[in-house]
């Protein structure tokens, strides 16, 4: 029985562990590094899905730019008559096709040439302006018609392979196993 008051002491004992045994620690340090190297890498497919996430938001906004530019051309009478202009299966092929200077050309032109200088990033240059840093990666674009109605296919080089579905009016682009298309159908009255 304790007295109060009284002091407790404890008996060491020389014979208890102290410390971690070498087995203990390698095993902490795998477990250590397993979750680092986890972490790596879930960073790094996150990055890439980001950056695939981005070039399809960017082809689908490309695709819908030139849609609303062909609705804002269209003629109340005909819209073949002038549409047909906008036609073509090898956009982002070659920059500057088109006149920059929108007082020498007409609108369906400066249309085109502002169009496919997105789809090729020239928009958006390094600071001396001379390399193109935005834009898909190997983009192009494709329209074609079938009376009232367009098709719009952007396609671009993704990160990882895939299997290419672009064949008929899909075959935009450099085929390959790492293409990918957005297509966008629109009928303009």
């Amino acid at each position: 029985m304790l007295k109060i008051g009284s002091r407790i002491s404890f008996v060491k004992h020389t014979h208890l562990q102290r410390g971690m045994t070498f087995i203990e620690v390698l095993i902490a340090l795998v477990i250590m590094v397993t979750g680092i190297l986890g972490s790596v890498a879930m960073q790094v497919i996150a990055k890439q899905g980001s950056f695939d996430a981005m070039q399809r938001s960017l082809a689908s906004s490309l695709a819908q730019d030139i849609i609303a530019r062909m609705r804002a051309q269209k003629p109340s009478t005909d819209p073949n008559l002038t549409l047909i202009e906008y036609v073509k299966n090898d956009y982002g092929k070659e920059d500057g096709v088109y006149k920059d200077d929108a007082s020498d050309v007409d609108m369906i032109d400066n249309d085109r040439y502002e169009w496919e200088l997105a789809l090729m990033g020239g928009d958006v240059t390094t600071d001396n302006g001379t390399v193109s840093v935005g834009g898909l990666v190997g983009g192009r674009g494709c329209i074609a018609q079938n009376g009232n109605a367009y098709t719009v296919v952007v396609s671009w080089q993704g990160r990882t392979n895939t299997v290419d579905a672009g064949t008929g009016v899909n075959a935009c682009g450099v085929s390959g196993s790492k293409r990918r298309q957005v297509v966008v159908q629109a009928f303009i009255f």
